[in-house]
């Protein structure tokens, strides 16, 4: 219990230094934030090993997270490669509480334990997976809840990653989308499923975000729109604080495939 008091008080105060807000520290303090965290899990894999994931994610994992009172549970996959695959898990959480129960929680649903009995006792000769990585995520100020798509219809997801060359970049970009951003997305007609600030993991200091498409053809579309003759990203572009010369290192673009049993 000590140990998962001292991970919400960091991680609490991870994300409100960034973007300071008293309704977030007031409704952390009851343990559910005014704003999602997000795990972010990525298994590498090679391709003919899907089949195995795919069975036990469906099966044990986003099971138990309802369970839990997580979620909704993203699953999409990406090619690496001829004969590689990266699976990406997008789980959103409440509260750092709830993300710190998840291994307590897992080691005691017997349902979980019978779910995932055969990938658990993969052999080293026969692994499923051949590494995860992890980041911990917290929703934007300016979008603080995911939003969730149709998971019955046709899509694919744009997943984007901003680096910054440090910290005071990393928060004038998070600014940028804060002030006006998100409503240029929204004018462009380009659905964002959610943004965030990475707490702990890859690439940082970054930000995240996730957008939904019918198509490929329509991502294509949406991003011919995107700022066309928009003022407000007109102004916002003409600042020389916004210039992503000033303030992005890297963008990482990534075209997702949801799983059948994806909730996102």
């Amino acid at each position: 219990m000590k140990r998962r008091s001292f991970l919400h008080s960091a991680l609490t105060a991870a994300g409100t230094s960034a973007v300071a807000t008293t309704d977030a520290s007031t409704a952390a303090e009851a343990g559910h934030s005014a704003r999602d965290y997000y795990e972010l899990r990525t298994y590498h894999l090679k391709a003919a090993k899907q089949p195995a994931l795919d069975e036990y994610l469906s099966k044990a994992f986003v099971p138990a997270m309802t369970r839990l009172g997580a979620g909704p549970v993203g699953v999409f996959s990406e090619p690496d490669g001829a004969e590689n695959l990266a699976v990406h898990v997008l789980t959103v959480f409440s509260s750092p509480d709830q993300f710190a129960s998840v291994a307590a929680h897992l080691a005691t649903d017997s349902e979980y334990q019978k779910a995932a009995a055969d990938f658990m006792s993969a052999t080293p000769a026969d692994r499923v997976y051949d590494r995860i990585e992890s980041s911990l995520l917290l929703a934007f100020e300016g979008m603080p809840r995911l939003v969730k798509p149709d998971a019955s219809q046709t899509r694919i997801m744009n997943l984007r990653i901003y680096e910054s060359h440090n910290e005071r970049a990393a928060l004038k970009k998070m600014e940028m989308f804060n002030t006006g951003e998100f409503k240029v997305f929204e004018r462009a007609k380009m659905p964002v499923v959610f943004c965030a600030q990475t707490l702990i993991g890859l690439h940082m200091p970054c930000l995240v975000y996730m957008l939904v498409f019918p198509d490929d053809a329509g991502r294509k579309e949406g991003w011919k729109r995107f700022g066309k003759d928009d003022p407000e990203w007109k102004r916002l572009r003409s600042m020389h604080e916004y210039d992503d010369k000033e303030i992005v290192s890297s963008i990482t673009n990534k075209i997702l495939t949801p799983a059948s049993y994806s909730q996102i």
